[in-house]
């Protein structure tokens, strides 16, 4: 961990006026750096930078985290809820009915298309969430052999 990404996580936990610890910044740094990661890979991933936090500190700082919109929690069905880095934008997510893989999908045209309904029901509306299902090119490669 470099000094000037710790301090410019710990401006941006400062920012949203979060205690600045060490496990949260660890906690940022892990979610960044990985790719749509469940808690216990979170988890794993700040005890290698921080040592021992327990599993309940490491959900109380995601949710804090969260909260604050510097997390983003997503909840394929069926699979654990995952964490990424990529906040504030209306990307979308596909994710593989056989090894639960998951990726980023942007928006397919215009400034956030997905956010005008059919019917909103009187609702205003300010964010979609769209799950992309299908395989990935490795299962699908498995299934076709």
């Amino acid at each position: 961990m470099t000094a000037p990404r710790t301090a410019n996580i710990a401006g941006e936990l400062r920012g949203v006026g979060l205690r600045v610890t060490a496990a949260r910044v660890a906690l940022l740094e892990t979610v960044r750096g990985g790719d749509h990661l469940d808690v216990e890979a979170i988890a794993a991933g700040v005890r290698e930078r921080v040592g021992h936090i327990s599993l309940q500190a490491v959900y109380e700082a995601l949710h804090a985290l969260t909260a604050a919109g510097l997390v983003r929690r997503i909840e394929p069905a069926g699979s654990p809820a995952r964490f990424e880095g990529r906040v504030g934008d209306n990307h979308h997510h596909i994710v593989c009915r056989s090894c639960g893989a998951v990726a980023d999908v942007d928006c397919a045209v215009g400034h956030a298309p997905c956010l005008n309904a059919a019917d909103d029901h009187g609702f205003s509306i300010d964010e979609a969430e769209v799950i992309y299902w299908g395989l990935c090119p490795d299962c699908s490669t498995a299934l076709s052999s």
